[in-house]
């Protein structure tokens, strides 16, 4: 699939997950992977023939070691962003209910942050625009 200027569209979904003080979880990009460096939401690309949740349910076992449900996953918004060689479209979900207490199993730093903190972590350009929604919510 591309968009009208011939850029593949790259699905991937995101979370907003959230701890009992309302801090969301942030994962910095390891070395070597694009955007090195970088905070984002966890999550990831869907695989051929998955839904968003079932590939957010996926990746936050895979990447976070922790278990969430499908009914567990609220959909906020969604960014569309052009970078320079495809077209990401990814929706934003938030998870309150999950079991297990998350781990950096990539490689990756995470981190819990306040809403208002969110901006003091330098973001992929597709992540900034989810921001202030999050800091609406929260």
């Amino acid at each position: 699939m591309t968009n009208s200027t011939g850029l593949p569209i790259v699905l991937v979904a995101a979370c907003a997950l959230l701890d009992a003080d309302n801090r969301i979880l942030l994962a910095q990009r390891p070395d070597g992977k694009a955007m090195a460096g970088l905070w984002e939401f966890p999550g990831g690309k869907m695989e051929h023939g998955e839904t968003p949740e079932h590939a957010l349910v996926r990746e936050l076992r895979e990447e976070l070691g922790i278990r969430t449900e499908i009914a567990c996953l609220s959909p906020l918004t969604f960014a569309s962003h052009a970078y320079e060689s495809f077209h990401l479209l990814m929706p934003l979900y938030v998870c309150r209910k999950y079991t297990g207490i998350p781990v950096a199993r990539e490689g990756q730093r995470l981190k819990w942050v306040k809403a208002r903190s969110l901006r003091d972590f330098p973001m992929p350009p597709a992540d900034i625009p989810l921001v202030p929604i999050l800091q609406d919510l929260l």
